[in-house]
Order: C-alpha cells, then structure tokens, then sequence
C-alpha cells in the first residue's frame, strides 16, 4: 500500500478501494473505475524491484512482492489514460494546490468556475 501511495494520481482516481488478507496467505487488492489491473501491476513492479508480474489483464493482475502474492482486481476500470485527463472535484490533491504561481488560474478556479 506504500508503494500505491506514492501515486497519488491513481489513489485518488479509485473508488471504493479495499484490500484483504486471502486464504492463500496472499492480499487481495480491489477497487472501482480508476486504473487497469495490468497498469497498476506494471507501475509496482516499476516501483518494488522485487515484484514479479505472473498474470495480468485490464481487470485482474496476479504479481508477487518478496515471495508474497497479489491479486489485484479492477471493477469498471477507466484506465490510466482516462484518469489523468478527467478533472473533477473529486480530484482533491490537485484542486486545493496552491503552491502554483498567481499569474495563473488555480485547478480550484477550474473547477468552482472562478
């Protein structure tokens, strides 16, 4: 989950995100819209040099980090490519930076129409 958390954007992008301890000994990682299974897979076996990717599809990946397995599922995914390019208020992070120069309109003005 650390490693997730490091992505911002796709933490932010999932709904109803949730994870579980499987009876396999390995963790189940699930969410709604958001990211393709397969470009989550990549983006930790990316990140955690150990992870090895088994299996993967736009809705599950299978990977294993340090001898332990992931199942990752993907309800209704949006993709990645989709992801970045929707601006909502649920886009939080983004929406409330104000570490942005003045001379241009904060994502905050975007979105309120100001």
């Amino acid at each position: 989950m650390d490693a997730l958390a490091s992505e911002t954007e796709i933490m932010e992008s999932c709904r109803d995100l949730t994870w579980w301890r499987g009876a396999d000994a390995g963790w189940h990682i699930e969410w709604r819209d958001g990211p393709h299974a397969s470009e989550v897979a990549e983006m930790l076996a990316a990140l955690v040099p150990s992870a090895v990717a088994a299996t993967t599809s736009p809705v599950t990946a299978r990977l294993e980090v340090v001898g332990i397995p992931f199942v990752l599922r993907a309800v209704d995914p949006l993709g990645r490519r989709r992801v970045l390019a929707r601006r909502d208020l649920w886009r939080l992070a983004e929406a409330l930076d104000v570490s942005r120069p003045t001379a241009t309109r904060h994502p905050w003005e975007e979105l309120l129409g100001g």
